[in-house]
């Protein structure tokens, strides 16, 4: 901070005495003196990557252009508090087993903030697994899930308002994508979590109407294959559902993030990796515009 302190005491001076000259010495000093405290104080005690152009807009006006010195003043303070990594925000997987792209997605729901603060699920279509996490991303528990029988990220265009015996096995898809889920009842009044209304897309409790099915033994095989069984519906084993989806669901709403197996999580989810986020510097110094004039610091946000 003392080469910056020094440019701001170099700044302060030329304004005592530009003030001076035209008889405002003493109303412009007592502001300067304030403006530079205000700025001191927000450069120093809060985070820097957030409040760094916040305290420059603090020490000179907005609304006025910028000479060249000042220009270098405020681009030495940005630079300066913008150099150190980004933090970032991270899901919390315990000892649970998950493959990468589920730990990438998880972590970008936490340090972006898409779950809007509400519990949230991935299911991994390629892996066959569903996970749950509270609001904070922290895992509440994860299992084997069947899934749809067809590979594919898209629903058929009004197949929610079909019959089950007029869909096609290359049809019975698990959608890809982002849902607003919330609990409900199916036609026989048990309840579900609903993920994609309009395509009849739930995750419940796994059905063993049809022993051909063989859906419970298919849940407790060591292995994926036989996983692809349902009509695009995701089955979990009961107790799960019963123990830990539905309490994560039951007083709120929540984030149902279907992984997809045919495109990118970042064409699906707009996604990014947290991993290169967390080593790039803030985007702090583009604050200074090109023109010389400094933006309202009350849209200086980090985005």
């Amino acid at each position: 901070m003392t080469a910056q302190v020094k440019k701001l005491n170099l700044y302060s001076a030329a304004t005592a005495h530009a003030a001076k000259r035209s008889g405002q010495v003493r109303s412009t000093s007592k502001a300067v003196a304030g403006m530079f405290g205000l700025g001191l104080m927000a450069a120093c005690l809060v985070h820097p990557q957030v409040h760094a152009a916040e305290a420059a807009a603090q020490l000179i006006s907005p609304v006025r252009p910028l000479s060249g010195h000042q220009e270098a003043v405020v681009s030495t303070i940005v630079a300066a508090q913008t150099m150190a990594p980004q933090r970032t925000g991270r899901a919390y997987f315990a000892r649970e087993n998950a493959s990468e792209v589920a730990r990438r997605t998880a972590d970008w729901i936490v340090d972006s903030g898409d779950n809007h603060h509400l519990p949230f699920l991935i299911v991994d279509k390629e892996n066959a697994k569903v996970f749950v996490f509270d609001s904070t991303g922290k895992i509440k528990g994860a299992t084997a899930a069947l899934l749809g029988m067809a590979r594919g990220d898209d629903s058929v265009p009004d197949i929610g308002q079909r019959k089950l015996s007029t869909i096609k096995p290359d049809e019975r898809t698990t959608p890809a994508g982002r849902f607003v889920a919330t609990l409900g009842r199916n036609l026989h009044g048990k309840e579900i979590l609903w993920v994609d209304y309009g395509a009849a897309i739930s995750l419940h409790r796994v059905v063993t109407s049809n022993r051909k099915e063989r859906r419970a033994e298919r849940l407790m095989s060591p292995t994926t294959v036989d996983n692809r069984i349902s009509y695009g519906c995701i089955n979990v084993p009961v107790t799960f559902y019963e123990h830990v989806v539905s309490p994560a669901f039951r007083k709120t709403s929540g984030i149902v993030y279907v992984l997809p197996e045919t495109r990118s999580t970042h064409e699906t989810f707009g996604s990014y990796d947290v991993d290169d986020q967390a080593r790039r510097p803030a985007p702090a110094l583009a604050l200074v515009p090109a023109e010389g004039k400094l933006p309202d610091s009350r849209i200086i946000k980090l985005r």
